[in-house]
């Protein structure tokens, strides 16, 4: 770069340098690009203060200079909002506050998922354009006030908004009304500090009305901050997108595969086949095919969609809707394995043997046409011998083999010894009012656990498949990772399984069968539903990753998901590494998703994290509107949980959970004993413990926050020798519930201190 004989740039030249670097350069840097060396560093500092002097260039932190205007190295910035193609936008603050550059929050990263608008933040600046820059966040300097969303209400003359998140039961005075909200409507509002002693907030936007059909599920997409609206460059990227022709393919539409699903499903990515293997060195063996959806063909990377899917993570699933990670136009049309329509897709095929072990796999890029949409109770009705029009003429050939095939991965599941919780699920089933019409637990039949098999089958092959490949490509793998128990919560689980008379060796390396034997052992003296709660409190957070750890529950070495693209990205991301390692084509892992990978298997963990929350607050606020219309109805419980400010109970018939207050608890006062996971009253030595069937009356149903309270009507038993008091250094010693007053206590409830539930 530097002129022959290394005399000095030219002012233009160190201009146009100091403008192409993303960042601020020093007088060092700048002598290296031009080979100023020996006397001539002299000369170049006097020319570097001349262009301040002449105002083209800014010298900031550091003595780096950068174009006149340019934004410094590190700033702080006021994150403002999202731009129409999603990107988290923000402004400088302080003596760059009137700059006009347009800065982009980058993403990627545990501070970048949590900045949100509203925070002022110190971040580290790339200019990528002569007026954008991307900004890294370093730190949240001070936390916009969090948005909160309530219902809004009446009394004379002032208007009040109750906040619907339980967590935070908050009620703020509105401090003007506008015209177009009234009482019962969901809002979002913004808390004012100083002033005054009361909370006061301002209106931001009208979200719904309480009376909506669609309420609950509303509230849990605010609360939990899940993206509804796919930017319009996606929503145009999408639809532009023709129907799948065969092109270099592999055909597969002469295959008869079959999508299972619920009857309630909304989206179909996996279609299935079976057939006994005909090499006489596999006997009893079985060729399973796998197909998913190829989605990597249409979102590909640094696209629209792409952008659009990655902050999104994942689908979330209400009782009432889903907010997909794919619009529409892909997860129900292109993406999704109708029947009798031709569709792009990814398949596994799989030789395994009488026993289930995976002895081979191969990945093809195919086109398919599903034969028939089936669901999990026809297929197991099929089974069964009872069938229908739909299902009569797939019994031999499809239903018959898939089970046979079934069996023999059932069969190599149980020799590895998996953990086997069978917890029971929920079904909320929304009435054409929009309103619970009923909540069941839903059945777990062969058929479920039929596609499960073959979904953990394919797994298991994409993660072999990559790793073969890896020591020759690099490409990073994204393992789903689910590690051993952590110590604290081992010891726990093992006093609390001790309290129900079950032994779980204290010294020994935990394995997921010996876990699976009490298990089978609660089945038999009914409390399977309470052990394996549990034990799934206990295990480790299943997380994304490229360090694999194995995969504890399924009792496996190595694990990614690859069988649901239209709803995971982790899945997206499998799919591109096996079309780059394996030359099928187009749509493959790019440079950018390899520098990204470590910062997107952390947001996706998250984004999996605020999923799940949505969902389950969701879903309580369903089952609290349910429940409304019985309080007073008396119901048989069993104790789920036991804490110093009350039990948890939850109903035998529905699942519903809600919480006991000791303060209501009869005619004594309770301790809570930890190691017995009791509370046991002091004088009459009632103890209530985890497990115990009792009865319960509903007192209290609230679907704002979701929460139920209950009271005891039937229960209690003189506590067990021992309980009520804990031994330590020291010697014994009682937990109480900070209450004073006179032993035994009165005979009406008492309130609990606020704050305590």
């Amino acid at each position: 770069m530097a002129k022959p004989g290394g005399a000095l740039p030219s002012k233009q030249q160190i201009l146009d340098y100091i403008q192409s670097s993303q960042t601020p350069v020093g007088k060092r840097e700048i002598a290296r690009a031009f080979q100023v060396k020996g006397a001539l560093r002299a000369d170049l500092r006097a020319m570097l203060k001349e262009l301040e002097e002449e105002g083209a260039i800014d010298r900031g932190r550091k003595r780096k200079m950068a174009p006149k205007g340019a934004l410094p190295e590190v700033s702080v910035l006021q994150v403002e909002g999202y731009d129409e193609d999603g990107d988290l936008l923000a402004r400088p603050t302080g003596p760059h506050s009137d700059s006009e550059s347009r800065v982009v929050v980058v993403a990627g990263g545990r501070r970048q998922e949590r900045v949100k608008p509203g925070d002022r933040v110190l971040a580290r600046m790339k200019r990528v354009g002569a007026e954008t820059y991307e900004a890294q966040v370093i730190r949240i300097l001070n936390s916009g006030a969090e948005a909160v969303l309530g219902v809004l209400s009446r009394s004379g003359r002032k208007w009040y908004v109750n906040s619907t998140d339980r967590r935070a039961d908050k009620t703020y005075t509105l401090v003007k009304r506008p015209e177009e909200v009234d009482e019962g409507d969901l809002v979002l509002v913004r808390p004012l500090a100083g002033r005054g002693a009361e909370r006061e907030a301002e209106l931001i936007e009208r979200v719904g009305n309480l009376e909506d059909p669609k309420a609950f599920s509303l509230i849990a997409i605010h609360q939990n901050g899940i993206p509804v609206e796919f930017p319009d460059a996606a929503l145009a990227e999408a639809d532009k997108f023709k129907k799948p022709t065969l092109g270099k393919r592999v055909d597969l539409r002469a295959m008869q595969l079959v999508t299972i699903d619920g009857a309630d499903a909304r989206d179909f990515d996996d279609a299935v086949h079976a057939e006994p293997d005909t090499d006489p060195d596999n006997p009893g063996g079985f060729r399973l095919t796998v197909a998913i959806a190829d989605v990597a063909a249409y979102v590909t990377p640094g696209s629209a969609l792409d952008r659009a899917a990655r902050p999104r993570g994942n689908s979330v699933y209400f009782p009432d809707r889903v907010v997909p990670m794919l619009p529409e136009r892909l997860s129900n049309d292109l993406c999704s394995l109708r029947p009798n329509e031709d569709r792009f897709c990814l398949a596994c095929h799989m030789v395994i043997s009488s026993k289930g072990k995976l002895l081979s796999h191969r990945f093809v890029r195919g086109l398919m046409r599903s034969a028939a949409r089936l669901t999990y109770d026809q297929v197991q009705a099929a089974r069964d011998g009872i069938v229908n029009d739909q299902t009569a003429p797939l019994v031999d050939d499809v239903i018959t083999p898939l089970y046979q095939a079934f069996f023999a991965l059932n069969a190599g599941r149980e020799a590895r010894g998996t953990l086997e919780l069978d917890l029971p699920e929920r079904q909320v089933r929304i009435g054409e009012n929009g309103k619970v019409a009923e909540i069941t637990r839903r059945d777990r039949l062969d058929s479920h656990r039929l596609i499960e098999e073959f979904m953990i089958t394919a797994n298991v092959a994409a993660a072999e498949a990559l790793e073969a490949k890896q020591p020759q490509s690099k490409l990073p793998i994204m393992y789903r990772v689910h590690e051993s128990p952590p110590l604290d919560k081992l010891e726990g689980l093992r006093e609390s399984l001790a309290v129900l008379g079950y032994n779980l060796a204290k010294g020994a390396v935990i394995k997921p069968i010996m876990l699976t034997g009490i298990l089978e052992q609660a089945a038999k003296d009914g409390k399977a539903d309470l052990v394996s709660d549990i034990m799934l409190r206990s295990q480790a957070q299943a997380i994304y990753t490229g360090n694999n750890a194995g995969h504890f529950g399924l009792a496996l070495r190595r694990y990614c998901h690859f069988t649901s693209p239209i709803r995971r990205y982790s899945d997206v991301l499998v799919h591109r590494a096996l079309i780059s390692n394996y030359g099928l084509g187009e749509g493959g892992m790019s440079d950018t998703d390899i520098e990204e990978f470590d910062d997107t298997a952390e947001l996706i963990s998250g984004t999996e994290r605020r999923a799940a929350a949505a969902e389950r607050d969701a879903l309580e606020r369903y089952v609290s509107a349910y429940m409304a219309e019985q309080v007073g109805t008396i119901f048989p419980a069993r104790i789920s949980g036991v804490a110093r400010f009350g039990l948890f109970v939850a109903l035998e018939e529905t699942g519903a959970e809600g919480l006991i207050p000791v303060s209501t608890l009869p005619n004594d006062y309770y301790d809570h004993d930890e190691v017995h996971r009791c509370l046991v009253g002091r004088d009459t030595n009632t103890a209530f413990t985890l497990s115990d069937k009792i009865r319960v009356r509903l007192v209290e149903a609230n679907p704002v926050t979701g929460g139920l309270v209950f009271e005891v009507v039937e229960g209690g038993k003189t506590a067990s020798k021992g309980a009520g008091q804990s031994t330590g250094r020291g010697g014994k010693r009682r937990v109480g519930t900070d209450r004073k007053g006179p032993r035994g206590g009165p005979s009406k409830p008492r309130k609990l201190k606020r704050g305590r539930r």
